[in-house]
């Protein structure tokens, strides 16, 4: 039988995501088979193998590895406590370029999975912030707008979906190779 997954406040659905998956396989840290295995990007000197979300959670993983499981939290209005949450203690996700942890007022913001812009019509806010940042792009309008109409949750171009955990805003960034 599986435990329940440990809370993640900056990744609360990490199964919706595919940062978690279903595996019967023993986690490289603890050697326990709990049911689950994270799935999402580990940066650390070597390889340490399958990893489950309890040793991420209570951060044992990234002790063990000198590991983190997010490439860059995008802001400096957090504290140091909130950046380590989520590089050391908090399940990364898979991006197309290295990922993001996008933050609003002075938090990191809870991570949605990747959205395309069918899902995004759902949070013009969301679509209102990745309009500034890609406009700081330089692009001509009807080139931001094609490429928003583009943006594929399943392929790439694709967006980040997160939300702020303290306003309940939403925010997106996009990327792709």
């Amino acid at each position: 039988m599986t435990e329940p997954l440990p809370e993640f406040p900056y990744h609360p659905d990490p199964l919706a995501t595919g940062s978690v998956a279903v595996s019967d396989a023993a986690c490289a840290c603890c050697g326990r088979a709990r049911g689950y295995v994270y799935t999402g990007p580990v940066y650390a000197a070597g390889e340490p193998g399958r990893l489950c979300p309890w040793c991420i959670a209570d951060g044992s993983a990234a002790r063990r590895y000198e590991a983190h499981f997010t490439a860059d939290v995008a802001g400096d209005e957090v504290t140091r406590d909130v950046l380590v949450a989520v590089a050391e203690r908090t399940l990364g996700f898979t991006a197309w370029q290295d990922g993001q942890w996008l933050v609003h007022c002075g938090d990191a913001a809870a991570f949605l999975g990747r959205a395309g812009v069918r899902e995004l019509t759902g949070y013009p806010d969301a679509l209102d912030s990745l309009r500034q940042d890609i406009d700081a792009w330089g692009w001509p309008d009807d080139q931001v707008d094609d490429f928003l109409g583009s943006l594929d949750s399943g392929g790439q171009p694709t967006a980040y979906l997160f939300r702020c955990r303290t306003c309940a805003a939403h925010l997106a960034y996009a990327d792709f190779t």
